[in-house]
């Protein structure tokens, strides 16, 4: 049962394969969400690791973002981009969820994914410069995304869905989480403690970084959507990664 249901969050959220397509529980999949991280994080670090045996620094970073919009399908990419243009276009509430409804990319989509891009890149290839231990960087390169994937647990968990009509996402709200179903994050908390004193800093970083984006939807929208999960998800992902270029 459990393998079911990871394997339905792994075909949800990447496009791994992850055998053939079972009964769509939506409710029962969001707990393995973190461990779908650690999954993309353990293939991001083993491509850092080899790559950056032939390259340098520069063309690691820039595989690092290749490997992960593709493991992905670029999906939490094109939720930052259609956020960005919803809520960032001066519009009231109704506008701001019709606007993210559009296909279409609009200016402030693009800035948004320009600058993230951009920014992973440039902490990719800090990384790959560093000076730490190489279990150091392969043990973050594997948290990080396991992370970011967390970070959609606490936006299920304290936002109601946005859209009263239902979209995308609805069937991720149609319970609470329960506490026991939150162990996906200790599986992020647990191996950071490895970092020693560092993992004071990637916790935080993590918890602040959910609690200002909740705060901030509430505010904005009273509430989320499918799109606003993934733009939470890239946007913890790019805070972790700041951090761990610059602190650790």
């Amino acid at each position: 049962m459990h393998l079911k249901h990871f394997g339905a969050a792994l075909r949800f959220i990447t496009v791994l394969p992850a055998g053939p397509a079972a009964a769509y529980h939506p409710r029962e999949m969001i707990t393995f969400f973190p461990a779908v991280g650690l999954v993309l994080g353990v293939i991001l670090a083993f491509a850092d690791a080899v790559f950056s045996a032939f390259f340098a620094p520069a063309v690691v970073g820039a595989i690092d973002v290749i490997v992960l919009a593709a493991l992905t399908g670029a999906l939490h990419l094109d939720g930052l981009a259609d956020t960005a243009d919803g809520l960032f276009a001066h519009k009231d509430r109704e506008s701001a969820l019709s606007i993210m409804k559009d296909s279409r990319i609009g200016v402030m989509g693009a800035v948004a994914l320009i600058c993230l891009l951009l920014t992973k890149y440039g902490t990719f290839a800090a990384l790959a410069a560093g000076g730490q231990a190489d279990w150091i960087k392969f043990l973050i390169l594997v948290l990080i995304p396991a992370y970011a994937r967390a970070a959609m647990l606490f936006g299920i968990r304290f936002l109601p869905y946005a859209r009263p009509e239902g979209g995308t996402g609805s069937d991720l709200f149609s319970e609470p989480l329960r506490p026991g179903e939150y162990w996906g994050i200790l599986a992020c908390v647990l191996p950071s403690l490895l970092l020693g004193w560092r993992a004071v800093l990637i916790n935080a970083v993590f918890f602040i970084t959910c609690a200002g984006l909740i705060g901030f939807y509430r505010r904005r929208m009273r509430g989320i959507t499918g799109d606003m999960l993934g733009a939470m998800c890239e946007i913890t992902e790019t805070m972790l990664l700041i951090f761990a270029a610059a602190g650790l």
